[in-house]
């Protein structure tokens, strides 16, 4: 196996994770707001989304059978109705007493492996990073690098993680966040909501037949 491979498939794993969008937003009012540990179990639970959307990209560029453009439609359709109620009990929030948090998951883990796998930008983004950092080296692929290329992806996903929950774990960020977590929880809830609209978007189409094939 070509280091070169082995680099290449580390780089966009950790891209994948470091490209803030939905996940991102999760992690920094879970770990801000609860702390490191509470943001460690989402990402963990994330890791589940993370490693099938990358297994699924690298199956896509290896040149293997494709699964049907409808899943990946109807998928889009329901983490888009999950983003949206995520995004209106955020934007719903009020402030609470005795200093406790605006927004509290209470089961982070769960939140982060349903997260993981209805993500919008998984299968999508995960096919574009893999394609494109791998490209140079797509003669060298084939079914049998497979499981190394996913084991570099799999050290690429646990590096970003550990790096993201230090950060939004840090003191100081901590502090900004409960400072100004009311505004930020709403703020993030319209913005859910409009990844929501967006995954509703790019969904309706196929399943409407309206998509040109």
């Amino acid at each position: 196996m070509s280091p070169t491979l082995l680099a290449a498939a580390f780089a966009a794993a950790f891209l994948y994770v470091a490209i803030p969008g939905p996940a991102f937003l999760a992690l920094l009012g879970i770990g801000a707001g609860q702390g490191r540990r509470a943001g460690a179990f989402f990402m963990g639970g994330h890791l589940a989304g993370d490693v099938v959307w990358s297994a699924l990209a690298l199956v896509a560029i290896v040149g293997a059978r494709t699964i049907g453009s409808t899943v990946f439609d109807v998928l889009g359709l329901l983490c888009g109705l999950y983003l949206a109620w995520i995004g209106w009990s955020a934007f719903r929030a009020r402030p609470r007493g005795d200093g406790e948090s605006v927004m509290t998951v209470r089961h982070p883990l769960r939140r982060g492996l349903i997260f993981g796998l209805t993500n919008p930008k998984g299968y999508p983004v995960a096919l574009a990073t893999f394609t494109a950092l791998l490209a140079s080296e797509a003669d060298k692929l084939d079914f049998a690098s497979l499981p190394v290329l996913l084991a570099a992806s799999f050290l690429g996903f646990l590096v970003a993680d550990v790096l993201l929950i230090a950060i939004i774990g840090a003191r100081a960020v901590r502090r900004f966040y409960r400072a100004h977590e009311l505004a930020i929880v709403r703020a993030s809830g319209v913005l859910f909501m409009g990844f929501a609209a967006q995954a509703v978007w790019h969904a309706a189409p196929g399943l409407l037949g309206w998509r040109r094939p």
